[in-house]
């Protein structure tokens, strides 16, 4: 709905509310004034409607319901509470107008009685808010019909001679009295203040009380006037936001914010447990049935969970999706571990569709006293993502060691951005030796950041989704060098290989970006070897076809020898497999089994290459399998090394003396 018509429709909606003197026109200005205001300055616009008259009984309830579709929560409880706040001052200036009109008119009483006591009595009568005058005593001398309408009386004569403190909430009475006393003595002039009265059928109703003093002639305090604004509906509305603040709308359950609160009360020493849930393929439900079932389901296992949790006096919470949080006090994890999944597990029918789900879930039991509950939340997702990444129906316990492992990681992954950005990481380059020979093939670009490995540096890129740009500045940083060496040292120039990793494996650029690279450094095709991960081309990837057609030598990398890869070689135009296995020891099963493989991949016309080989007792084992060549035998190299050496095998050797 556009914000003209929304403004319409709330304008039809105030008008039927309450009279505010402007044309439709005037009006509907000012509320979509008030729109536009309305996300950044709910306060504003609640100033706004009250000062525009928009005050009656309903306005504020048919200004939520209009808005409600459109605007979040958050603002909505702003602005009802601001509008609440609005209405109070607002009613203030009336009491306070009618509390000078009340003492002029008593103080002239002598010359203008009928004046003053009919201006006193319309003002009195006719006044929205309750007004009740009392004695010093508490009983009532005059009160307007108003008042008795709050209290579920006919008219205000029934208040006569009646003591106000009948009208007081048990929960309130005393400081009522309290505070009555004090305006009574002098010591205050008035008190302001929300509480309950009781109305004639018993029923409590929230007001919001303004009380002054009566001063006699000699200026003593004689009697107590109080007036009373009905709060009923927007304290129940401000209880229902603060409700819906605090709760999962679809399940009725705490949400997270409010669970946080819970586990942060019971870090007092009490030993606690956190399970934390994760439904099993909910996606398959959602997808294969549609939302609306698996909304019905959550409400469901939302319902288990609650039983189980009230069993065992626990606290429950939906966090997300379909994710759960359940804590626990002196708790056995394996028995409430199977509790859940047996909670779970059994079969329920929905929309006439028998479903059973499990869960995956992490827990963190009895932790430390000066853990925080953030941090407790972090723990139990970690091992909630442990379990789900052992299979379904897994739990896994938090292991603060390997938590602080795995932290360190996580660390090092969210800093590589800046690391990239400042220039520390480094592009090395590895020879390429040919077992027969020990002649070096070429050089294989790779990625050097502290201590880390180019295949443990690409892992962590992986892990933040800065694998791609990574992956495309080595390429084409490592095709500008080789091109370099190229016109420096022609023919004895080592040609480049890149190894990519499994995202840019598959990545459906990958052939343009080895195209521009390849342009702009003016490398020729011929002189570049891409290796792809072997999983990309397993899933179906043509990257190793649409680069190969373009001239670029293509090789698999990450190859295992399992049937499916054997398979890939009959299809897709490779001239290396690469593979990481460690080097298979002479006159072993092994040894005799990869020579096997080995064999096997030399009858597709393919060769056959080892990583990360560092001693030539492993190159020798290669060599005695079959491998054609390895990868790693000696230290990678920058590219300044790389080009001294070349420079200093170019170089004719001395003259004899």
């Amino acid at each position: 709905m556009t914000p003209p018509e929304l403004a319409t429709r709330w304008m039809h909606a105030l008008t039927s509310t309450a009279y505010i003197p402007l044309s439709h026109a005037e009006i509907q200005q000012e509320l979509r004034d008030a729109l536009a205001q309305l996300p950044s300055s709910p306060e504003s616009v609640a100033n706004r409607l009250v000062s525009l008259h928009a005050t009656g009984p309903d306005s504020l309830r048919v200004t939520i319901e209009v808005l409600a579709p459109t605007f979040e929560l958050p603002i909505l409880a702003r602005l009802s509470s601001a509008y609440a706040h609005a209405m109070r001052l607002d009613a203030f200036d009336q009491q306070e107008q009618i509390k000078v009109a009340i003492v002029r008119a008593k103080q002239r009483v002598e010359r203008t009685l009928k004046v003053s006591q009919a201006r006193f009595r319309e003002v009195f009568d006719s006044a929205a808010l309750g007004i009740v005058i009392t004695d010093l005593s508490g009983r009532c001398v005059e009160a307007n019909d108003a008042l008795a309408r709050i209290v579920g009386l006919s008219r205000g004569a029934d208040l006569h001679d009646r003591d106000l403190r009948e009208l007081y909430h048990p929960d309130d009475s005393e400081r009522l009295d309290a505070a009555y006393r004090r305006v009574g003595a002098g010591l205050v002039n008035g008190f302001r203040d929300q509480r309950k009265l009781v109305r004639a059928d018993g029923e409590p109703v929230w007001v919001h009380l303004v009380v002054s003093v009566l001063r006699d002639a000699d200026g003593e305090p004689a009697h107590h006037v109080t007036m009373v604004e009905d709060m009923s509906e927007l304290h129940l509305l401000q209880r229902s936001l603060d409700h819906q603040l605090l709760h999962d709308s679809l399940t009725g359950l705490s949400n997270r914010q409010h669970f946080v609160t819970q586990v942060e009360r019971r870090l007092d020493g009490t030993p606690i447990t956190l399970y934390h849930l994760g439904l099993d393929a909910f996606s398959v439900v959602n997808n294969g049935l549609g939302h609306d079932t698996g909304d019905k389901l959550l409400k469901i296992v939302a319902n288990r969970l609650g039983e189980l949790a009230e069993r065992k006096r626990a606290v429950l919470a939906r966090i997300g999706g379909d994710e759960f949080a359940l804590m626990t006090t002196s708790d056995t994890v394996t028995s409430t571990v199977e509790e859940i999944q047996q909670a779970l597990g059994e079969a329920t029918f929905v929309d006439d569709h028998g479903i059973a789900l499990s869960a995956s879930i992490g827990v963190v039991d009895r932790p430390p006293s000066f853990a925080t509950a953030a941090e407790l939340m972090r723990c139990a997702n970690t091992a909630l993502r442990q379990a789900k990444a052992r299979g379904k129906r897994q739990w896994a316990l938090h292991d603060p060691h390997d938590d602080a492992r795995r932290r360190g990681r996580y660390a090092l992954a969210a800093s590589m951005p800046g690391a990239w950005e400042h220039g520390e990481l480094k592009i090395v380059y590895a020879p390429i030796h040919l077992l027969e020979t020990r002649e070096v093939l070429g050089a294989v670009a790779r990625l050097h950041w502290d201590d880390l490995s180019h295949n443990d540096t690409m892992a962590l890129a992986d892990s933040t989704g800065l694998s791609l740009p990574i992956g495309r500045w080595l390429l084409r940083e490592a095709c500008a060098q080789a091109a370099r060496w190229v016109e420096e040292f022609g023919a004895k120039a080592p040609s480049l290989h890149i190894a990519l990793g499994a995202l840019q494996s598959r990545d459906e650029d990958l052939v343009a970006d080895v195209k521009r690279a390849l342009d702009e450094s003016g490398l020729p095709p011929e002189r570049l070897r891409i290796a792809l991960d072997v999983s990309s081309v397993l899933a179906g990837d043509d990257n190793a076809v649409v680069l190969h057609d373009n001239g670029i030598v293509t090789a698999l990398d990450g190859f295992r020898g399992g049937h499916d890869e054997l398979a890939v070689l009959a299809e897709v135009p490779v001239r290396t497999v690469i593979t990481r296995a460690p080097a298979p020891g002479r006159e072993t099963p092994l040894h005799q089994a990869m020579r096997g493989l080995i064999t096997t991949v030399h009858g597709f016309g393919v060769r056959f290459a080892a990583d990360e080989v560092h001693t030539c007792a492993e190159a020798d084992d290669w060599h005695a399998a079959g491998a054609d060549g390895v990868i790693g035998l000696l230290p990678a190299l920058t590219a300044a090394e790389v080009t001294e050496l070349l420079a200093t095998a170019a170089s004719p050797p001395p003259a004899a003396s």
